[in-house]
């Protein structure tokens, strides 16, 4: 089986208030998006085939992904291919364009944000292999706090948070199921913020597996430090002469 890695680089991290964008934010050795990148290639299980596409801003190409790119070709498995695409305005116009990109022989399409850094690999490889048996899959982890449903400051009821999970990424399919999934969104005028929410859309099923709380999206000033403290007792598996 063939997996390509939709690496989502686009986003700007305004949040941050950083002078680089999100994915070239330095954590300890590397920036978030090499992080990201030695994690999700860890997980692809040996026997597959893979490949890594980059989804950046066009102006970023020259800037801030040209120091880095000698470092993410020399992570790729033997007869692997780093593509490089730039983004659309919107994610599920980069999700089309990363689709379009994918080598033909692709057959499952993992989506994942640059900014969530310390992707667990043992979880996303478990992702990886119930998308293989059943079609669609993605990591999340069940809410832990109590949910207030708010209307004019005011609290409304208080919502049973047992069925409710938090969607991390990678978000993982078959390649055609995530075309057929992204047609159907064209057709209907569907947005949407994650990539499992057009397969759900297009009504087809997506199972869950646990993730991790490590595996957070590194969005404000606070999340770096916590992701250093976790990188620390988790550290990236980077191959040997990278």
């Amino acid at each position: 089986m063939k997996v390509a890695i939709l690496l989502l680089a686009a986003g700007r991290g305004t949040r941050l208030g950083a002078d680089v964008p999100k994915a070239y934010l330095r954590l300890g050795s590397a920036p978030l998006l090499v992080h990201s990148a030695v994690r999700l290639l860890a997980a692809v299980p040996e026997e597959h085939a893979c490949e890594l596409l980059v989804l950046v801003q066009p102006e970023d190409r020259a800037t801030h992904l040209a120091p880095h790119l000698a470092r993410l070709e020399s992570l790729l498995p033997e007869g692997a291919e780093l593509k490089i695409v730039d983004g659309g305005a919107t994610r599920q116009e980069s999700m089309d364009r990363g689709l379009a990109a994918t080598a033909s022989d692709t057959e499952l399409v993992a989506v994942h944000d640059a900014a969530r850094a310390l992707v667990p690999v043992a979880n996303t490889r478990q992702c990886i292999v119930t998308a293989e048996q059943c079609g669609a899959a993605l990591l999340a982890i069940p809410a832990a706090d109590t949910l207030k449903r708010v209307a004019d400051d005011q609290v409304v009821e208080t919502l049973d948070r047992s069925p409710i999970w938090y969607a991390q990424t990678p978000q993982i399919a078959r390649r055609d199921l995530f075309v057929r999934a992204c047609e159907h969104a064209k057709k209907t005028a569907f947005q949407v913020t994650d990539d499992a929410s057009l397969l759900e859309h297009a009504g087809i099923e997506v199972r869950v597996v646990a993730g991790t709380a490590g595996n957070l999206k590194i969005t404000r000033p606070d999340d770096l430090p916590l992701a250093q403290a976790l990188l620390d007792r988790d550290p990236t598996p980077f191959p040997s002469g990278t």
